[in-house]
């Protein structure tokens, strides 16, 4: 199974690990360390030249997504059900 997270880019359901709201990047110091260890090994992709909504924490790879968390996640919920 596969999410869309906006833009052209698919990833597998399996590489998920994450879904967070923007804003975390601001409010968590960890997250904030987490985030510039992504950016330090270049693990970071920014999808499309929209606003990033949310963040997307796959296997190997950390998205800037336009789609919402919350549309991301009842997204990733129906493929679980299903």
């Amino acid at each position: 199974m596969f999410i869309h997270l906006g833009g052209e880019k698919i990833i597998r359901a399996s590489e998920l690990i994450a879904i967070f709201d923007i804003s975390i990047e601001k409010s968590s110091k960890i997250s904030k360390q987490f985030i510039q260890f992504a950016s330090k090994n270049k693990n970071i992709e920014k999808i499309g030249e929209e606003e990033c909504k949310s963040l997307v924490v796959t296997q190997s790879k950390v998205y800037y997504s336009p789609i919402s968390s919350t549309t991301l996640k009842k997204r990733a919920h129906q493929l679980l059900t299903n």
